[in-house]
Parts: C-alpha cells; sequence; structure tokens
C-alpha cells in the first residue's frame, strides 16, 4: 500500500491548540464496524457504550516534561534540550537544536546551574548522549522545576497546565509525549464505568518521540517503526483473559494500548504478564488478535497512526469518517476528539 492511500485533507483551524475545560465534554464519533453506522455523541456517553463485563484497557504513563533549554558554557549560545531514553547513571539519549552546538565534549548549563550536562557522544542518527550533574534527590525533580511538556509540534499555543497533557491515571514516568486518547477520561467517567460493571485495568507503554516521524517510505511496508517499551502485569493480563473467556469485550484506550496488547499477542501467542521493547507496525491486512473495540483521536494524515485505525475498520471507510468529522468541525490531534470504534 502507498502512503498517499492514507492521506485526507485537513483545515488547519481544526488542528486543537488547547484542551477543552471540561475533559469529557470532547465530541465522540462512534463507528459501528458492522453496520458501518456513525453517530455523533459526547466522551461522556462513553457510559452508554460500554457493558458489565468489558474490559477497559488504559496506559498508565506519565510525560516527563523534558523539554529544557540550555546555555553553553564557553559561548552563552542557547540549545534546545528533549530528554528521549534514560540510559542510567544520569546519561540520557537526548535530541539536541541546533545540532551543531552540541558537539562532543560541550558543556550546558540549565536555570543558574540548577542542572548541568555534558555531551558524551554524537549518535549516528543526530541524537546526543549527554550526561547530567544537578543537587538533589534525583533528575526528574529538577525537571519538573524547570522542564516543560514535549508537546507536538502542531501545538503551537503556550500549555497553562501541565497535568492537562497528563491522564488522570498518570503514574509511571517516562513518556516523551501523552496517550492522547486517554486524555478525555475524569476520575468519575472512570467510576461510573466501575460501578457499572466494566472491569478497568492497566498496562505501561512508554510513548517515543517517534509517534511524531512522518512515514517517508512511499510504500508503507518499507517504513521502520520506531521502539518503546511497554509492561503488562499480571493483574491486567488475568483481566484480559478472563473477559475473553466469558464473552466480554476488551477495549483498548488509545493506540498504545492496542500496540502493547497485540505485541504480546502476537509474540507469545497468549495475554501474560510480560515486559518487552515493541516495533510492531499495524496496517491494513493485519489480523488483530486481542482487541475488539478501540478508542482513539483523529490522526494525522499519512500517519502509522491512522494505518493502524485503517487496519482494525477499513480504510476507505476511516478516511470517509474523517471527512465527516471535517465537515462537523470536530477538533483534530492530540488535544482534540476521540473516535469510538466497535
Amino acid at each position: 500500500m502507498k502512503k498517499s492511500d492514507f492521506y485526507y485533507d485537513l483545515p488547519k483551524e481544526l488542528i486543537a491548540q488547547t484542551p477543552l475545560q471540561a475533559r469529557d465534554h470532547s465530541k465522540m464519533m462512534v463507528i459501528d464496524r458492522k453496520s458501518g453506522e456513525i453517530s455523533h455523541k459526547h466522551f461522556y456517553n462513553i457510559v452508554d457504550y460500554l457493558n458489565p463485563g468489558d474490559c477497559l484497557v488504559l496506559n498508565n504513563t506519565r510525560v516527563l516534561p523534558a523539554r529544557i533549554y540550555g546555555t553553553k558554557k564557553d559561548t552563552g549560545a542557547v540549545v534546545e534540550f528533549l530528554l528521549l531514553n534514560n540510559l542510567g547513571n544520569d546519561c540520557w539519549e537526548t535530541i539536541t537544536g541546533p545540532g551543531k552546538r552540541a558537539k562532543q565534549g560541550a558543556e550546558f548549563s540549565f536555570n543558574d546551574s540548577l542542572l548541568t550536562c555534558r555531551i558524551e557522544e554524537v549518535l549516528e542518527n543526530g541524537n546526543r548522549i549527554a550526561k547530567f550533574s544537578y543537587d538533589g534527590t534525583n533528575i526528574y525533580e529538577v525537571l519538573d522545576k524547570i522542564g516543560e511538556m514535549p508537546l507536538p509540534h502542531y501545538i503551537t499555543e503556550e500549555l497553562k497546565d501541565k497535568e492537562r497533557y497528563q491522564t488522570v491515571y498518570s503514574k509511571e514516568l517516562g513518556s516523551a509525549a501523552a496517550p492522547t486518547a486517554g486524555l478525555h477520561f475524569t476520575e468519575d467517567l472512570l467510576e461510573r464505568l466501575s460501578r457499572k460493571g466494566v472491569k478497568i485495568c492497566y498496562v505501561t507503554l512508554h510513548v517515543g518521540i517517534g509517534t511524531f516521524r512522518p512515514v517517508k517510505a512511499e510504500n508503507i511496508e518499507d517504513h521502520e517503526m520506531h521502539s518503546e517499551h511497554y509492561q503488562i502485569p499480571k493483574e491486567t493480563a488475568e483481566i484480559i483473559n478472563e473477559t475473553k473467556k466469558n464473552g466480554g469485550r476488551v477495549v483498548a484506550v488509545g493506540t498504545t494500548c492496542c500496540r502493547t496488547l497485540e505485541s504480546v499477542m502476537t509474540s507469545q501467542g497468549e495475554m501474560k504478564e510480560f515486559d518487552d521493547w515493541t516495533n510492531i507496525f499495524i496496517y491494513p491486512g493485519y489480523k488483530f488478535k486481542c482487541i475488539d473495540a478501540l478508542i482513539t483521536n483523529f490522526h494525522l494524515p499519512e500517519s502509522t497512526l491512522i494505518m493502524l485505525v485503517s487496519a482494525f475498520y477499513n480504510r476507505e471507510k476511516v478516511l470517509e469518517a474523517y471527512k465527516t468529522a471535517v465537515e462537523n468541525k470536530y477538533r483534530f490531534f492530540s488535544f482534540g476528539d476521540a473516535m469510538f470504534i466497535e
């Protein structure tokens, strides 16, 4: 299949720049895969669409405020750092810009030396290995004080409240981006679902910055998928297996949950406690092994995420639904509206 097969035209003004005041008041497009019927609801209506005995799977990763601005010690030049992977011993793989200012051996200071670093290595992909020094218990405390949320490039407005780029159930620190389908949930909504008899369980997949990288290969089969770390606890595996056994549906909240669950089923042949890295690339033709329904946002044209959604439903009908969303002025991307495909 061609990358261009997943293109759609999106007016710029429909790209959501800020979150809604009430998380669960976003619009929700509901698609019935059997009938093809499309309904227009609000996200708080999700309670009406999940049944007792269903299982809702959430990604409890927490976004690291990983964008920081350093001053080069010898020249005073300002360089932006985006921390990607913690390699241990206070060494991190980072993206720097402008990169030419961050050569091996260069030293940087952040916020009046609250944090400092030295570039240890320049990788083949252009990323840097930086070793950090700081006063305090750990670097996460420092980042919480000085770091900014690594919002996607298409969001240009300032985020006033960092917590609005976190899910209400975020727990495990380590993501470079939010699992945005989960941003619509409130604690009250989760409580209502639980009271209805919907089982709620969690996986952890730390979203990498690669989630924003465009597909460059025209033949999508040639695209090299980024790798992300995930964990499935024993309790979650047991709930999913019990749900399947009793005829309930496994509802994945977001493409991150979907990729996590499908990765385990693909590699292990069953759902079980697991800790691994995945670079699974799901596009039309893929046979789903775990999930029965999907809650997701509206994704960028020609992205791996719209390809995954097209694999779960139908490419032509997904693009048709996106066209309908544009006509109905849905809000798109990270802070945008939701879609429920059942």
